[in-house]
């Protein structure tokens, strides 16, 4: 049986896309790139945190009683992996890397281009999960290395970043003539991969926790991967500005007071 405060943890992200996608209800038009670009450098910095506070630091801690001075092993075997596995989905399944200041040919193309961001953020929201579902397993089976704290931590993080990327699918929806309520339901299910992704890692940890340090690093690997691949690029579309650089370093410095100040 799953505990409660599991549950509400590995919602917490979800939530912020459902937020995020309410935006539909109260503003008129896009997000200007300014602010675009803020908040997908706002998320980058939360994303880098976690990969570092939450996920590889416990996994070297978890490693060292067996490891010793070779318990960076399974956090270098793992991060690999999980890098490795997002540049195979970026292969089977391309997506569109989106430029903010590209114009539309017409209602189609606008529809082709939304779909494809619909895509785009469904897939980088399965590592995010995978993070979550992690974490919360890392606390079921140690919760002397890693807190429920921490684990909260990491779950508010990504729900801030998860905030923008519900307006920036529901936004578009309703541009291209959707109703204000169907906008919505699209950008709440661009989020419904993470709990579903969450409960599966969960599951999956109870017949291999001993691989936990592996695991937790492999979140780590694709995290980062879906940093640097999509959400660095945007935040230096178009042209120059120090907006995406300060708000990085931003959400870098929140998520990592999150992380140890609840963990």
């Amino acid at each position: 049986m799953v505990p409660n405060e599991v549950i509400r943890g590995i919602l917490i992200p979800f939530l912020g896309t459902s937020l995020g996608a309410g935006c539909v209800y109260f503003m008129k038009n896009q997000l200007k790139l300014n602010v675009q670009r803020g908040l997908d450098g706002f998320a980058a910095g939360v994303m880098v945190a976690a990969s570092v506070w939450s996920l590889l630091i416990p996994a070297i801690e978890e490693s060292v009683p067996t490891m010793g001075r070779l318990a960076f092993l399974p956090a270098f075997i793992g991060f690999w992996a999980g890098t490795g596995f997002l540049l195979l989905l970026d292969v089977l399944i391309p997506h569109l890397h989106l430029n903010r200041e590209a114009k539309p040919e017409g209602l189609r193309s606008h529809l082709q281009r939304t779909t494809m961001m619909i895509l785009a953020v469904t897939l980088h929201n399965i590592p995010e999960g995978m993070a979550v579902g992690m974490i919360y397993a890392g606390y079921l089976l140690d919760p002397g290395t890693i807190t429920i704290g921490s684990a909260a931590a990491l779950s508010l993080g990504i729900a801030i970043q998860n905030f923008p990327e519900g307006a920036i699918i529901s936004m578009p929806l309703k541009a291209a003539g959707m109703g204000k309520h169907k906008a919505f339901v699209g950008g709440v299910l661009s989020g419904i991969v993470e709990p579903i992704a969450a409960i599966f890692t969960i599951w999956a940890s109870n017949f291999i926790g001993h691989l936990l340090p592996y695991f937790l690093s492999f979140a780590a690997g694709a995290m980062l991967y879906v940093v640097v691949e999509e959400m660095i690029p945007e935040m230096s579309a178009g042209e120059h500005s120090n907006v995406g650089v300060l708000c990085f370093a931003l959400g870098f410095t929140v998520m990592m007071t999150l992380d140890v100040a609840l963990g």
